[in-house]
């Protein structure tokens, strides 16, 4: 299986890259994973609505650039569906029964993802009603889709 998780922004604090490069260690034993970092659109502060559609279209377009047409996209956003680890294990177990071997999770800036990036989304993901920096994303959603493996091969896991 291939999983990508394309992001925007860069990723800057030192302990978050430990904890992602922990999991990328883990995760080798059951899938090939890449992380793909894009720019985010430079912008002021404050924007108008129209401002920030601009800026989420322009994040969109370089996020849909890096997606073929034969992956299985999955959205994370705040108004995504909310999954256990077991669903999410589920849905990651019967996508590559069915011949589904390229998923991409992606991660917005800090406006979120644009309306042409939820259309190209086969799912969407929500991990909380809150409001998480997409650094930390990264690594909270690297470990869920570790647990998932996890869950799926029958191996132990912290609960």
């Amino acid at each position: 299986m291939n999983i990508s998780i394309i992001t925007i922004g860069k990723l800057k604090e030192k302990y978050l890259k430990q904890g992602i490069d922990e999991y990328l260690k883990r995760l080798s034993a059951y899938a090939k994973l890449d992380i793909i970092e894009l720019p985010d659109e430079k912008a002021p502060e404050n924007l108008s609505e129209t401002e920030m559609e601009i800026v989420k279209e322009k994040e969109g377009e370089r996020i849909l650039s890096k997606i073929s047409d034969d992956t299985h996209v999955i959205a994370l956003a705040i108004e995504g569906k909310m999954k256990t680890s077991e669903q999410l294990a589920k849905e990651i177990d019967q996508l590559a029964t069915y011949g589904k071997s390229k998923i991409a999770f992606i991660i917005g800036g800090s406006l979120g993802l644009s309306q042409q990036v939820m259309k190209r989304a086969n799912d969407t993901l929500s991990f909380s009603k809150m409001t998480f920096p997409h650094q930390l994303m990264r690594l909270i959603l690297l470990e869920q889709i570790y647990r998932a493996f996890r869950i799926n091969r029958g191996e132990p896991y912290h609960k």
